[in-house]
């Protein structure tokens, strides 16, 4: 089979479509025929060297893909040879083939293209596994997501209005803010030019975030606990600001305040906080709205994989699609 490999960690043109072995399969996995698969954040940062796959993943590149399952592996029941599909991955997906666990695949949801379809685990099981499972976003409450208009953004937006709360958003240009808007973003800040905290409790007379989804860690911590609404929860799931912070326990402890980082990629595939649990919950939940369409898909663009390298973007195949 052919895949995206890259030798020597860098830019873009560090990526080389070349033959690389059939994946194995092991007990517990299915085997897919590979229709696209997306780019992810993390995707950027292995090809750069500074995000290596955990132990025993692939060092392809590729944390999900849609496609049609080729073939099972020992002790899988529940799929047959030829179901579309869509998959969560530690890794592989950048490749013609790939071998999943069959605890992370998802069916493709009714009325969605294949390929559309592998834009979905990766940001649904992020969302879903932080801001509903763990912080428990409920209905009335304020939340806020930084990034608004990025993949997480697009998505969590969505979702936080589909479960009736009132969503703030964070993005450094009106046309990102506008297209926040579009997706049902109640309040919408540039962060360029305001302070979140302010407005945000401006707008909310007072009250705050009850849930803020952050990918920016450090540089945002402070004023992120200091947003936070009274029994506020804080979700941490990027660095782009930096590893290391200052924290105000003083703040968390008068306002019952809870700070938590939660990584996907590393989680076992089964057992309590997995991946098994997480895609169970986002199938029976987070399924049927995308089914409806109250949730959709954003993609921006699409792009063959063998043009990948040659963009700073994107990378999949054949139909590849960037968030």
């Amino acid at each position: 089979m052919y895949a995206i490999t890259v030798p020597e960690p860098g830019g873009p043109d560090a990526m080389v479509w070349a033959e690389q072995p059939e994946p194995e399969l092991p007990a517990g996995h299915v085997l897919v025929d590979v229709t696209a698969t997306a780019v992810n954040r993390a995707d950027l940062l292995q090809r750069q060297g500074l995000y290596p796959p955990p132990p025993g993943a692939s060092d392809i590149l590729g944390l999900e893909c849609s496609g049609t399952i080729a073939r099972l592996g020992d002790g899988v029941t529940g799929w047959s040879v030829g179901d579309e599909v869509c998959a969560l991955l530690a890794g592989g997906g950048y490749a013609e083939r790939v071998a999943v666990p069959a605890a992370q695949l998802l069916p493709v949801p009714d009325g969605l293209d294949l390929a559309v379809a592998a834009s979905l685990p990766e940001v649904a099981c992020t969302v879903w596994s932080n801001v509903v499972m763990d912080a428990q976003l409920s209905r009335g409450e304020v939340f806020l997501v930084h990034g608004g208009a990025g993949g997480i953004g697009t998505h969590a937006v969505q979702v936080a209005k589909a479960l009736g709360a009132r969503v703030a958003v964070t993005a450094g240009s009106e046309a990102k803010l506008a297209r926040c808007r579009e997706l049902g973003a109640d309040i919408t800040i540039n962060y360029r030019e305001t302070d979140f905290v302010t407005v945000l409790r401006e707008a909310t007379d007072g009250h705050g975030a009850d849930v803020v989804l952050d990918n920016m860690g450090a540089s945002y911590l402070p004023r992120n606990v200091d947003v936070l609404a009274t029994d506020g929860r804080l979700a941490v799931i990027g660095m782009q600001g930096g590893r290391k912070g200052e924290l105000d326990l003083g703040a968390l402890l008068a306002k019952r305040a809870r700070v938590f980082a939660a990584g996907l990629r590393g989680r076992p595939v089964t057992g309590r906080h997995s991946k098994a649990e997480i895609v169970g919950e986002v199938r029976a939940k987070l399924w049927p709205l995308i089914a409806d369409a109250t949730v959709q898909p954003v993609v921006h663009a699409e792009l063959p994989i063998t043009e990948a390298p040659g963009d700073t973007n994107c990378s999949t195949r054949p139909r590849p699609w960037e968030r």
